[in-house]
């Protein structure tokens, strides 16, 4: 299966560096060979023929041929891509805040290599920082790459190797440097329609661009506009309930429904009751204490049938809208001194969505904030139990465990996000002639503003409910005792109008970046010149989350939130060698050493020096064979330092649950009883998700890494002028290892720590209710222990000589992922623990992945098919379910159109063609976004113009 997959997969072109692109291919105007640039991951200028760094080059061609409208979808794709945040997540009220520190960051768009998250893989723009993402939920540590207007990219290069000593903190995973258009004559534009094959996620993709060059003055401005329709669960029957595939409701819907869940004593003799509407009164329900499920009882038991399915409020695609201009211009000063400036602007609204909110109150509830501690009065007008259902908080005992109610009444929470991204950069750069060779300097000046504003419709103010549920003498002025008890319907909307608000939520960052780099040539070896650059930078970075007053005073219904605000300043300083040793001698037809340092000073961090070596040999002309060590680091975020408690709503199973029928081991159950679940197994989890409480650590060390490189290039010449004009393969085994990872331990593994070996740290961080019930699992951000990813990169490149009209080109790279492992501490010391062929809740670790592109072009037609290879994970967590292999196929034809000297492209495409539904995940709730496609095919037609 994994040979079919390479002859027939396919992925955006991947471009080594021994065999670089055309300038046709680019998208821009390349230098022509032997002239002198900086690449990506070095900055000595140098050859570009030369660069023997692992690098993938995504072009704009390669973007068109993807049909795709969001440049992240397009890195998504990379075999050594582990996905990230992207439209198919539907975030905010449906988790919470999730445990990286970051936000939600709904809406956005992350890049994340060697599945060791967005924040350790660093994007530029232009080989300059770029600022990261505000979420209107927290203070993200990646950037969004969604606040880069997409009609600006000329191409982008994918630094497969740790770069801390040329770039700083963040590029332990690798860079991704975009590229922009600085160059270009006429007008440019193209506009883009597709939808789904059941009519819905209609998107649109409209851009142009104008550009002027002369001698001395090159300009270009352009703008886009993109629209991305919604799909919802509702309208996929599959996912029409939480278990993919479930035609009603099974344990995995939400026990706290419309008609509502009353767990409490009963007033007559103590009993423990769970109790549900049989109908819906509307009002004041009727409750026979003698009997609370009989005749005269408006109650029955609470069954599985009773649960809500909350699933097709839930969107599978979120809709969003995204408004990007920019200009960048470039200008002799003089002989020797350019100036060069880009501006940005770029709006992005998004909207996510989930099922109306539910209203928890109880000591059992877990919210960690009032609604804890809420008593229902027995003068409130609709308390059916004749009793006040207390709490517990004001002295007395609590004779009720929780009542969920679900204000359905209200419709689903909308969160709507509106992000402003301003980017302003200028450069000063210019030769200095010095003997007989010449030093090129620069000097640059970025500062950048995001913007990010929330509002949520369908939250609950707390204090008022309270005051709504409480003595109904206390319930005065604008006061409206609330029905929780009478069922679907029988809440007013004047009750509404009281406890309820829209919550406005807001987060900003701001980057100021200052660097200054200075590179030529020392002296000369007899291989060649000693390469040299040295450099300084200062960034300052601020960032802030200020959350609802109602939200931070912890009175909100939904996700509870505190605000943040942090600072961080950073001094830099680098130099970089690149050391020619032989050349044109028998086995040595070049052998160049590398080595790069670079000393970092963070005012929140500490001082950190790190070193990079590398070695490049060819043997022989068509060959290339190289490795690098390098050390990284990764200075904590501000919201990993500053972030306040949130909370996050995780999708786990309690072991405890039920442990005399799930299956549990004796050893199991005895650590239940001893945690404080009841020993006759009475206890099941009342829903599949969990309170987690997560939040930032000040004291949280900066992270360390250690990667190797080692791989190789042959590019055959014996092949060119026979079979093909171009060949080659390129073969790389990574290790990456970070130390002092900067995580929280997953609520599962915490879970399976307490409950299967009794660990105590693990329990130290677990809270239950005296009903057993878990109120609370603290997973705050430490420094963990470590991270290991290991895994082999191959790309092979092909294209024929003339074949009749046209030329033929295969493409294909692929991923083997050797080890992803992580390293936990415990209280017998530490535990390890290994992902690499598994799935953990929308972040699957497959062994293999490839992609690959064949097509057929001439000077009018281009014909293309992609697949994509993603080999089979299973889920430890829900008893090794198996996520079968799965090929995606796309197709495309392309012709320029013969009228206006060929000034015209048409397009037409369809991505999935086979109507691949992706591999169920139980732990996804459905699929996982991260890794598979949104189910069905995808058709789109797009018309191009340039003149």
């Amino acid at each position: 299966m994994a040979l079919l997959s390479l002859a027939c997969a396919t992925q955006a072109t991947a471009q080594t560096a021994d065999t670089p692109a055309s300038p046709a291919e680019q998208g821009g105007e390349a230098n022509a060979p032997g002239d002198d640039i900086v690449v990506t991951g070095s900055r000595i200028r140098r050859d570009p023929l030369a660069q023997a760094a692992p690098l993938t080059t995504v072009d704009a061609a390669d973007i068109a041929r993807t049909g795709l409208s969001s440049v992240a979808d397009v890195l998504q794709r990379l075999p050594g891509s582990a996905g990230g945040l992207n439209s198919r997540f539907n975030r905010s009220g449906n988790n919470g805040n999730p445990p990286d520190g970051g936000g939600v960051g709904a809406g956005s768009a992350e890049i994340d290599l060697r599945y060791l998250g967005s924040r350790r893989t660093l994007v530029l723009l232009d080989g300059q920082r770029f600022i990261n993402g505000s979420s209107a939920s927290g203070v993200p540590g990646a950037v969004d790459i969604n606040a880069i207007p997409d009609a600006m990219v000329e191409r982008i290069e994918v630094l497969r190797d740790g770069a801390s000593t040329i770039y700083g903190s963040d590029a332990i995973a690798g860079v991704v440097n975009i590229i922009t258009k600085k160059r270009q004559n006429g007008f440019v534009g193209s506009a883009q329609v597709g939808a789904y094959d059941k009519g819905d996620g209609v998107t649109q993709n409209y851009q142009l661009s104008w550009g002027h060059r002369d001698d001395r003055v090159s300009f270009v401005a352009g703008a886009n506009y993109i629209k991305q329709g919604s799909v919802f669960a509702g309208d996929r029957a599959h996912y029409a309930f939480p278990d993919p595939g479930a035609t009603a409701c099974t344990s995995s819907c939400s026990s706290t429904t419309p008609n509502g869940r009353f767990v409490l004593n009963n007033p007559l003799n103590g009993q423990s009751l769970n109790l549900t509407l049989k109908s819906n009164p509307l009002t004041r329900p009727r409750f026979d204490p003698a009997n609370p499920t009989g005749a005269n009882s408006d109650f029955k038991d609470f069954t599985v049938a009773d649960r809500f399915n909350f699933r097709p409020y839930n969107y599978l695609l979120t809709p969003n809208e995204r408004i990007g201009a920019f200009i960048t211009f470039t200008g002799d000063l003089g002989n020797n001194v350019h100036f060069s400036t880009k501006m940005i602007y770029n709006r992005r609204t998004s909207d996510n969505q989930a099922a109306p909110l539910p209203v928890v109150i109880g000591p059992d509830a877990g919210n960690g904030n009032l609604l804890d501690t809420i008593s229902v009065d027995v003068t409130n007008p609709y308390n059916p139990f004749g009793v006040t259902l207390n709490s517990g908080a004001n002295g007395q005992p609590s004779n009720y465990a929780v009542v969920r109610r679900r204000f359905l009444e209200d419709g689903p929470r909308h969160y709507s996000q509106r992000v402003d991204t301003m980017y302003v950069s200028g450069t000063l750069d210019g030769q200095i002639p010095i003997g007989k060779g010449t030093w090129y300097w620069d000097a640059n000046v970025v500062h950048a503003e995001t913007d990010a504003k929330q509002q949520v419709q369908g939250n609950v103010n707390a204090a008022n409910l309270a005051r709504a549920l409480g003595p109904v003498s206390a319930c005065t002025g604008s006061c409206v005792p609330i029905n929780l008890f009478g069922g679907l319907g029988s809440i007013t909307p004047a009750m509404l109008d009281y406890v309820t608000f829209d919550q406005r939520d807001r987060s900003d960052q701001v980057l100021t970046d200052a660097t200054f780099n200075i590179t030529g040539n020392l002296f000369t070896l007899p291989a060649g010149p000693l390469g040299v650059a040295v450099g300084y930078e200062f960034r300052r970075q601020d960032g802030s989350f200020t959350p609802d007053a109602i939200v931070a005073a912890g009175l909100g219904s939904d996700i509870p939130a505190q605000p943040t605000s942090g600072r961080i300043n950073a001094h830099e300083v680098y130099g970089e060698l690149s050391i020619p040793v032989l050349k044109d001698v028998p086995f040595f037809r070049l052998l160049e050493g590398s080595f790069a340092a670079r000393y970092s000073d963070y005012s929140t961090s500490g001082s950190k020096t790190t070193m990079k070596g590398g070695l490049s040999w060819k043997p022989v002309e068509d060959l290339r064979l190289r490795g690098t060590w390098a050390q990284g680091f990764r200075a904590p975020s501000i919201g990993e330092l500053f972030g306040t408690p949130s909370r996050f709503d995780g999708g786990v199973i309690d072991p405890c649950s039920d442990f005399n029928n799930n299956g549990a081991s004796a050893t199991v159950r005895q650590n239940c009883v001893s945690q404080g679940v009841p020993a006759n197994g009475s206890y099941v989890q009342a829903n599949q998700q969990l309170p987690i409480l997560t939040g930032g650590n000040r004291n949280l060390r900066a992270e360390t890494s250690e990667s190797w490189i080692l791989g190789g290039v042959y590019s055959p010449s014996w092949a060119r002028g026979g079979f093909a004009s171009n060949l080659s393969l390129e073969v790389d085994y990574y290790t990456i290892k970070v130390d002092d990872a900067i995580s929280s331990i997953g609520a599962d593994v915490l879970l399976a720590n307490c409950t299967g070996l009794n660990d105590a740290v693990s329990c130290g961080t677990i809270t239950r209710s005296a009903r057993g019930e878990i109120t609370q699992i603290r997973g705050l951000l430490q420094n963990i222990g470590g991270i290991k990813s290991e895994g082999i990169d191959a790309i092979l490149t092909y294209r024929s000589p003339p074949v009749g009209a046209g030329t033929i080109g295969l493409n294909v790279a692929a991923n083997y992922l050797l080890e992803y492992s992580t390293t936990l501490p415990s209280a017998t010391g530490s535990v390890k623990l290994e992902r690499q062929g598994t799935e953990r809740g929308d972040q699957a670790y497959p062994r293999f992945k490839s992609t690959a592109t064949l097509d057929w072009s001439s000077e009018s037609f281009l014909a293309s098919i992609t697949g994509r290879y993603i080999s089979k994970v299973t889920e430890p967590a829900y008893d090794d379910n198996e996520l079968k292999p799965t090929l995606y196929l796309d197709a495309q034809i392309g012709w320029n159109l013969p009228f206006a000297a060929r000034a015209f492209t048409l397009a037409l495409g369809v991505n999935n063609i086979l109507g691949k539904r992706a591999p169920d995940c139980l732990s996804c709730g459905g699929f996982d976004p991260t890794t598979y496609d949104l189910p069905g095919q995808f058709g789109y037609v797009r018309l191009g113009a340039k003149f």
